[in-house]
């Protein structure tokens, strides 16, 4: 995850930081991506074009990196997965960060990093205009802090959905609260579009308890087990809790769904038809094997799959799993740099200069990375004042 260049193009559209130094100069520069329903490009392509039975409902297979590529309306996702060492007393890693790039540490050294984070690892404060930030926890923590005065603790299976609309700053530091033990820290954070009649929306911050997320059970014949977990949509009788009043996953007509699927070793699970012309990926980033229809996929592999067709999914003889990112396309034109992700030129420049001008709100934390005290369970604390006690 190095920072990118100011232009990208647009089939590398899914590259983009999440911290960038803001100055005046950096305003010109904008990625542009055409307007329509994205299709697959690049990468390595194994999968024949599709044309009916289940069995060929994949339409393209591509290798994962760093960032994994992502289609209309998603616009990025990345997984964090870091073996931090025990914590100090600071909640940083008790261990040398000698030899470190810190300020902008991705490299991986010892299976961590500290990423913009100098004495605890994460992303200190950062501005976001134009999209939604859905973090999806599965082991550690992460405090967040932001501009208009919310905060909390959350991890182990919480989600943190937050709607940047006119511009918000947060931060979004790991604490490495035990001090005798490892603190691994793994995530997933998605990017979400917001349509131009939304990006201007007032900010919104949701937590989902990792209690309040249901999940869809379902044993293949042999009795082995594939759990669903719906973050965003519908399956069967799972209902996600509702997203944020202005996310295009709001709309029912989006078709938003956000879920990972954790196969036992041997599972089989029959992912279900749902409508026509969305676009459906499927990343399988955890196992040795997995058969779609009658594609083998590779380990850290995206699967982009037909919509409208149910399609088999088989796992290989270790445990899996599958992010699952699927939505209609806004199909409107994208021009982001860095934070900021909007529909033309002159409204980059514009978040650049309101930016410059508000700072979003301010930033009323004594720190650039507020972490929270190494007793402080998972909280929330709303810009209203609004408490919330993690179940």
């Amino acid at each position: 995850m190095k920072r990118p260049a100011a232009v990208r193009v647009a089939k590398r559209r899914g590259k983009i930081t999440r911290r960038q130094t803001l100055t005046a100069a950096g305003a010109a520069a904008a990625l542009v991506v055409a307007p329509g329903c994205q299709r697959p490009t690049g990468g390595r392509s194994t999968a024949s074009p599709t044309h009916g039975p289940v069995a060929d409902a994949v339409l393209d297979l591509v290798a994962l990196g760093d960032r994994w590529p992502t289609l209309d309306p998603f616009l990025f996702c990345v997984h964090h997965d870091d073996a931090y060492p025990a914590g100090n007393e600071r909640m940083g890693p008790a261990s040398s960060l000698q030899g470190r790039n810190l300020g902008q540490d991705f490299a991986g050294m010892d299976g961590w990093r500290m990423y913009h984070g100098e004495n605890v690892p994460g992303f200190p404060q950062h501005p976001h205009r134009g999209f939604e930030t859905v973090t999806v926890t599965r082991r550690g923590f992460i405090d967040h802090s932001d501009s208009l005065g919310a905060t909390a603790r959350y991890g182990g299976g919480d989600v943190q959905w937050l709607t940047a609309g006119a511009g918000i700053v947060h931060a979004e530091m790991f604490p490495l609260i035990d001090r005798t033990r490892p603190n691994p820290v793994e995530l997933f954070q998605i990017w979400l579009n917001l349509p131009s009649a939304d990006k201007f929306a007032p900010p919104h911050f949701s937590m989902f308890w990792r209690n309040d997320i249901r999940s869809h059970i379902t044993r293949d014949p042999g009795g082995r087990r594939a759990t669903v977990t719906v973050i965003a949509g519908q399956l069967a009788d799972a209902k996600a809790p509702p997203p944020p009043p202005r996310s295009w996953a709001s709309r029912r007509d989006s078709q938003v769904a956000i879920w990972t699927i954790a196969f036992e070793p041997g599972a089989r699970f029959t992912l279900p038809a749902a409508a026509p012309d969305l676009n459906r990926a499927l990343y399988f980033f955890k196992g040795s094997g997995l058969r779609a229809g009658s594609h083998v996929v590779p380990p850290r592999t995206r699967a982009v799959v037909r919509s409208d067709a149910a399609i088999d999914l088989t796992c290989g003889p270790d445990a899996g799993e599958l992010l699952v990112l699927q939505g209609r396309a806004i199909g409107e034109p994208v021009v982001q740099h860095g934070p900021f992700v909007m529909n033309t030129r002159a409204e980059i420049e514009t978040a650049f200069a309101d930016y410059r001008r508000t700072g979003f709100g301010g930033w009323p934390w004594p720190s650039s990375d507020p972490v929270h005290l190494r007793t402080e369970g998972r909280f929330a604390v709303h810009a209203d004042g609004r408490k919330e006690q993690a179940g």
